[in-house]
Formats: structure tokens, C-alpha cells, sequence
């Protein structure tokens, strides 16, 4: 009688499921390809968008030169966009990396220009100062149980005073940075090991490039491959759930923001060498750009979902942006315009497929 009553009922399902399959229309299917496969998401934006500015240009946004702009642009913004990343994952928001990123150059470069420091010693310190920054954030999400927003939001403000009541708003020029401490510009050295130069496309590459695709596919690894990419996911979707499976779930949200901290600091070697300056009131916009990087990457604000290559995508599709529209001779304003606008589409297209998904 048992026996019968189950076979009933896997019939049931059989005809449940055959029944979904057959009648689930064009745009369900699509929906239901895109939650299996979030990193098709940027990249559609980011083919669309290289097709729409390619036209627009008259095919100029596909020179040599106008992609190592791009790549080079990107690279910065890849590597907040990368940190930001591993904090979105866990269900939080970080406003305060670009200003993080800019104290930490702001450090690196007084210590070695100003101060004498070796430049490595000065590097590490600048380093060390940004995962410190972190730590204190994460401690005020974890122990004291602040939102991410309101701490992230007090440390940028935090943050952005520092550097003008510490530098004066004053630069370092290259040229004094060339003599006391060429190191900080390695990363915007072109990328020569004896007659051998990497290109792209005719055009010379430099390190900053080489740094985005090592830290990602870094990353890629440690998301993908490792327990405490596992957990990071696992916090960002369900808290309480981890907790209950054994993580420990203030512990992984710390060294989120410790990690995220030491790509701050790095991105901020990086952003010397991209510059060949050091200017207090550079990178106004890059807190926007990683936010807007990472969620048209695909990553959930809700966390727990999302790809670490799809935010390398949403970086260059923020790139492509930025080249093609002052290729177009638009009113710089229009990438601050369409950032906000691909933050509102991925965000609406986020809520889209995890709405019909459930």
C-alpha cells in the first residue's frame, strides 16, 4: 500500500515537472539561464556596450590605443571593484575604498618622498595601513553591530578629512617622485623582460594590467576552490544558517574586510604608478565605479551571490563607458550619468531573475 502511494506520488512530480518544462515561455527560460549562469549577465552589457560605442565612434573605441586606454583606466577601478566584491558577497557595502586608497598612496608617498623611507618600507606601511582601516570596519560590523553602510559611510568622511588635513591638499609632483622614489610607479611601467615587450593589440601594456588579471584569477581560485571563499558565500546568503552548519561568521566577516583592505592598499601602489602623481582630490568617482563595477557584474547587494569574473567584466564595461563617450566628445558628467543608470538596470535585473527564480 506504501509502496503504491509513493509511486503515485513520483508520478505525480514526473508529470508536475514535465508540465513546467513544456509550458515555461521564452522569457522564463532566458530567466532561468542567467540565475544558472550570472556571469553572462556583464557579459552581454559589456559586448552591447563595446558594439554601441564602436558604432558610435566610427570604430575608433577597437584601436590599439583606445583599448590600452580603457584597460589602464579599468585597472584601478578593477581592483577596488575586486575588494568591494568580497564585501558585497557577505550582504555589506564598503563607501570608503576610494578614499582608503587615496590616504594610502598619500602615506606611501610622503614616507618616500618627503620623509626618506625605503620605498618598499613606505609601500608596506601604505599597505598596512589600508588593511588596518579595514579591520577597524570590521570590527564595528562584527562586535559592535553597526550596518555596513552607516560604518563604511563614517569611515569615508573619516577618511577624506585625513588626507586634506594631513596633506594640505597638496600634491606630489612625478618628478619628485621620480627622484626619490621611482618604485611607487612600477605598476605604470610598461611590461619589457629583455626584448621582449607584451602588447595588446600593437599597443604596450603595463604591470597595473598584469596585477588585475593575477589578482583575479587569484581570487577566482580562493572563491571557488577554497573553505573560506565557501563560507563568504555562505555568510552573505544565509547568517544564521552558517553559523548553525559551524562557521563562524564574525570571524570570516572580519577577514573579509582585512583582505578587502590589503587590495585597497594595493590598488593604491597601482593607482601611482596609473597617475605618475600624487594628488589628494584624485578618484572622486571611484567609489561609484566599484559599486557600479561590481553590480553590473552580477553580485547581489543581498549577497551570496555573485562572481568574482563577472566584476571584471562589469569593470571593463565601466571602462568602455568612460573611453567611449569622451571618444564621442560627451560632456564628461555622462559617465557619471551612465554609471548611475547601469547601477539602476543591474540592480533591476538582479531583483528580476531572483524574483521568477524562486
Amino acid at each position: 500500500m506504501a509502496d503504491s502511494y509513493e509511486a503515485s506520488v513520483a508520478k505525480a512530480d514526473a508529470r508536475v515537472a514535465e508540465f513546467e518544462r513544456t509550458h515555461r515561455g521564452p522569457l522564463a527560460q532566458v530567466q532561468h539561464l542567467l540565475h544558472n549562469f550570472p556571469t553572462l549577465v556583464p557579459i552581454i552589457i559589456l559586448l552591447l556596450s563595446v558594439t554601441a560605442f564602436a558604432f558610435v565612434t566610427d570604430g575608433r573605441l577597437l584601436s590599439g590605443l583606445a583599448i590600452k586606454i580603457t584597460l589602464e583606466q579599468t585597472a584601478i577601478i578593477a581592483l577596488l571593484a575586486c575588494a568591494q566584491t568580497l564585501i558585497i558577497l557577505t550582504a555589506g557595502i564598503d563607501l570608503s575604498v576610494g578614499a582608503v586608497m587615496v590616504l594610502s598612496y598619500v602615506v606611501m608617498g610622503h614616507l618616500a618622498v618627503n620623509y626618506g623611507f625605503p620605498a618598499p618600507l613606505s609601500v608596506f606601511a601604505g599597505i598596512l595601513l589600508a588593511m588596518a582601516l579595514g579591520a577597524v570596519n570590521g570590527f564595528l560590523v562584527t562586535r559592535v553591530k553597526l550596518p555596513p553602510f552607516i560604518v563604511t559611510l563614517g569611515m569615508w568622511q573619516i577618511v577624506l578629512a585625513t588626507v586634506f588635513l594631513y596633506t594640505g591638499s597638496q600634491s606630489i609632483r612625478s618628478q619628485d617622485i621620480d627622484a626619490a622614489a621611482p618604485f611607487l610607479k612600477l605598476f605604470g611601467e610598461r611590461v619589457e623582460v629583455g626584448d621582449f615587450q607584451l602588447t595588446i593589440m600593437g599597443a604596450p601594456t603595463i604591470y597595473a594590467v598584469v596585477l588585475v588579471v593575477l589578482l583575479f584569477g587569484t581570487f577566482w581560485y580562493v572563491l571557488n576552490r577554497t573553505a573560506w571563499g565557501r563560507h563568504v558565500y555562505a555568510v552573505g546568503d544565509d547568517p544564521e544558517a552558517a553559523q548553525l552548519a559551524g562557521v563562524r561568521t564574525d570571524k570570516v566577516l572580519m577577514s573579509v574586510y582585512v583582505v578587502a583592505g590589503a587590495i585597497v592598499g594595493l590598488a593604491a601602489w597601482a593607482a601611482i604608478g596609473r597617475v605618475g602623481s600624487i594628488s589628494p582630490s584624485s578618484f572622486a568617482e571611484a567609489n561609484l565605479d566599484s559599486i557600479a563595477a561590481v553590480v553590473i557584474g552580477g553580485t547581489s547587494l543581498f549577497g551570496g551571490r555573485g562572481t568574482i569574473l563577472g566584476t571584471l567584466f562589469g569593470a571593463l564595461t565601466v571602462g568602455v563607458f568612460a573611453t567611449g563617450l569622451k571618444l564621442a566628445g560627451a560632456n564628461p558628467q555622462w559617465v557619471l550619468f551612465a554609471s548611475g543608470c547601469l547601477i539602476i538596470l543591474a540592480v533591476a535585473l538582479d531583483q528580476w531573475i531572483r524574483r521568477i527564480s524562486t
